[in-house]
């Protein structure tokens, strides 16, 4: 599939539209402007996802504490835009009941009147109504919490999704849609014209060492956490637009949250919101809020970070979580834009999206979250539209099928595959090899693995156990141990050589150390 796409390239030097970044940002641009009829190019560096849009909590949500720091308008953007991914991606999305616990009747009441209002901003598209819960329903529902935690509570609904699929299933979507999609190609320079103005981008397939130069009348930066990195490309002498915050995710098993409702704690030890969430048979605890200097694709977190969660969820769960119990941590780099004020810490930086264009007229987009990827496009694209670069065609992605999309997806470890699930059902039926499990404690198959290849551009041995297959999130252990036969099987799929298993295989167990705490 990734062959087909790097023809385009090849046998195509002029486009529309030119999009740097895989991400959620990227991917939303990729999916408008091509379904919009524009000739639409997408250049991810590394895999799709690869960085901040594969480590996010797994939550559609309007922002609960968002509404608390009266920022309506937020909050009523992404409640409209969780509505529509939970119908244009059924398959990769659902409502998740949320349960705040509390010891104070009038708390948990307070909590009860402002989820209401949360509810009412989502208009037609509210997925749950709000409830006060008394204590036998608490404690009915969170069984392996502490007693004394739930004496009252609230429960309110939210969506929970899987970032990573639902970053592939948009690059799928946008090349239905008429654009060209590409992984493991680094834009190397940006190519202006004599007025000084963007006119096109020089990239390198990292995969093949072939360089291309190719021409657009529009240009967009939506590499998320990395924009600084183009915007100094672009203007070297300029200040930094994007300053990233990092949040750690712990992983368990469902045996600390085994019912089907999440746990939310409104405010932590030090202010922040905590989530305990039931996610592909486990639980993902977090998020942490730390202001860091440095980006990295792999960033790392620190021991105060998994204290923090640790020790948080220790006050409410009967068994004690150890560092021993985390199956898996995962950590990502929030884009948020830069702050006015330098002290300005980042849990009080709006989460809200920026675009701008600059004297070159290379398009920005900064900031955002996952739940607004749509509305964050949408905007992009007017703007390029407003300056000039784009002639103008109306947005219809508002009611558009993302990719496999089905209102009656099948349960399983197949479930996110939506309507390609019957595909690789048949695969596994009709070849023993296919049909079976790459990890015994697991139900993913080599039939994934061999779907990922052809169908979902994975290119190496991380792409389809990190992000095709969620096992290194899931159970880093694990997608070590199984490493050595999916790196075989792709080998056998691929035609690749001794030396590609090697490096591969070594190359991902160095990377699950990062993903195991020891």
């Amino acid at each position: 599939m990734r062959n087909i796409q790097l023809n385009q390239i090849k046998n195509q030097s002029t486009w529309d539209v030119i999009i740097i970044g895989g991400g959620a940002s990227g991917l939303g641009v990729a999916v408008d402007c091509a379904s919009r009829g524009y000739r639409t190019l997408l250049l991810e560096a590394h895999d799709f996802a690869k960085g901040t849009s594969s480590r996010s909590t797994k939550l559609l949500h309007g922002g609960v504490r968002y509404l608390a720091q009266g920022d309506i308008a937020l909050v009523k953007e992404a409640l409209r835009e969780r509505g529509r991914l939970l119908k244009n991606a059924a398959h990769l999305s659902q409502k998740q009941a949320f349960v705040i616990a509390e010891k104070n009747w009038w708390q948990a009441m307070y909590y009860t009147i402002g989820l209401t209002i949360y509810d009412f901003l989502a208009g037609h598209l509210s997925i749950g109504k709000t409830k006060y819960l008394h204590q036998n329903e608490v404690r009915a529902r969170l069984k392996e919490m502490q007693p004394e935690k739930l004496r009252y509570g609230v429960c309110y609904y939210d969506g929970q999704f899987d970032d990573a699929r639902l970053a592939i299933n948009l690059a799928q979507t946008a090349i239905e849609q008429g654009a060209c999609v590409l992984n493991y190609v680094r834009v190397t320079q940006l190519q202006k014209n004599a007025q000084g103005k963007i006119s096109g981008v020089c990239c390198e397939d990292v995969l093949s060492g072939e360089m291309y130069d190719l021409q657009a009348s529009c240009v967009v930066n939506a590499t998320g956490v990395f924009a600084n990195d183009i915007i100094h490309m672009d203007t070297p002498q300029a200040d930094a637009h994007i300053i990233p915050s990092q949040g750690i995710h712990l992983v368990f098993d469902r045996e600390f949250l085994s019912g089907e409702d999440a746990l939310m704690v409104p405010k932590t030890s030090d202010g922040r919101v905590l989530f305990a969430v039931p996610w592909l048979g486990k639980v993902v605890v977090g998020t942490t809020d730390t202001l860091v200097k440095n980006v990295a694709y792999e960033p790392k977190a620190l021991d105060e970070e998994i204290d923090f969660i640790l020790n948080t969820v220790a006050e409410y769960f009967v068994k004690k979580p150890t560092r021993a119990d985390v199956k898996s941590i995962f950590v990502g780099l929030r884009p948020l834009a830069s702050p006015k004020q330098a002290n300005q810490n980042t849990k009080s930086v709006s989460r809200s999206h920026q675009v701008e264009v600059g004297e070159s007229q290379l398009v920005h987009i900064f900031g955002g979250k996952w739940t607004t990827y749509r509305q964050m496009a949408e905007d992009t694209v007017n703007t390029a539209i407003k300056h000039g670069l784009l002639i103008e065609k109306p947005c219809v992605t508002e009611n558009l099928s993302i990719h496999g999309n089905t209102q009656d997806p099948i349960s399983g470890s197949l479930k996110y595959y939506g309507s390609d699930a019957i595909a690789i059902q048949t695969w596994q039926n009709e070849n023993a090899d296919f049909a079976k499990k790459i990890h015994e404690n697991y139900e993913y198959t080599f039939a994934q693995v061999a779907w990922a290849m052809q169908h979902e551009m994975a290119q190496t041995l991380e792409d389809v156990l990190a992000r095709r297959i969620r096992l290194l999130f899931l159970d880093a252990r694990a997608a070590r141990d199984c490493s050595p036969d999916v790196a075989e099987f792709m080998a056998q799929q691929g035609g690749f050589s001794r030396d590609w298993i090697s490096e591969q295989i070594q190359s991902f167990q160095l990377l699950c150390q990062q993903y195991i705490l020891k």
